[in-house]
């Protein structure tokens, strides 16, 4: 499922509510330094054709011009949502375009938040970083607790370590939301012992204002994969939830 528009939507989101998208990677492929089962846009390899990331006059152009539309409509926006094809912070002119939409937002929906879905890989680069620091929800993902199961769900490109992502997180002092998402194929169980209790450690190592746990809800290019209840992960999050942590939970 290809965004074949820079800006696109307002299309409703299950944890972000009427949310507008911007798509900073190529609008007819896939760009990511990641390759999960579980994605939504296909596999990389499926998504080749175009390798064209827009600049950040275009993205700002784009985002001007549906805002005002949006505005004269009276459309209200949640949130203005970075994901689209891929990794949004792979785009070289990320930190330009971030200040180019605070701007915007603040102009024309001053009432919306302005999110990015990150794989995190790139919180280690200052810029990057500081640019996400800007926004209101940094949502950051990490989906499992070893490389090994890393590289079985995600597919990272070589040098990827969940350690080195997890000590990038912490330069956010506990102010962003930890995205896990939740699922099971014939060769893991994100609701193993194995996998959720070094996960829940790494959770309470960042102090994340807030945990998004959800489970797949669209076609995967992987098959035979499954996803869990609201209930099961409502369970297995029970501790966090008992010390008080900020837990949204979408089946």
């Amino acid at each position: 499922m290809l965004r074949e528009q820079t800006v696109f939507g307002p299309i409703f989101s299950r944890r972000l509510g009427t949310s507008l998208g911007i798509n900073l990677l190529p609008e007819k492929g896939k760009f990511c330094n990641f390759d999960c089962i579980y994605c939504e846009c296909g596999w990389n390899r499926d998504g080749r054709n175009d390798t064209r990331l827009p600049s950040a006059d275009k993205v700002r152009h784009d985002l001007s011009n549906k805002l005002q539309d949006l505005y004269a409509d009276g459309v209200k926006v949640d949130s203005i949502t970075f994901s689209g094809d891929g990794e949004p912070t792979l785009n070289p002119e990320f930190p330009q375009i971030i200040d180019d939409t605070l701007a915007l937002r603040d102009r024309y929906a001053e009432n919306a938040k302005v999110s990015v879905l990150s794989n995190a890989t790139r919180v280690h680069v200052p810029q990057v970083f500081n640019a996400l620091r800007k926004v209101d929800n940094p949502i950051m993902k990490i989906d499992a607790p070893t490389n090994e199961l890393v590289a079985r769900i995600n597919n990272p490109a070589p040098g990827y370590d969940v350690q080195r992502v997890v000590q990038a997180l912490k330069q956010f002092d506990g102010d962003f939301i930890l995205q896990w998402c939740l699922l099971r194929s014939p060769d893991f169980d994100s609701s193993s012992p194995e996998v959720v209790l070094p996960m829940l450690d790494i959770i309470r190592s960042l102090h994340p204002r807030e945990i998004m746990a959800y489970t797949i809800d669209r076609p995967t290019p992987a098959q035979n994969l499954s996803k869990l209840s609201p209930d099961e992960m409502h369970r297995l999050l029970q501790p966090l939830i008992s010390e008080g942590f900020q837990v949204q939970i979408k089946g």
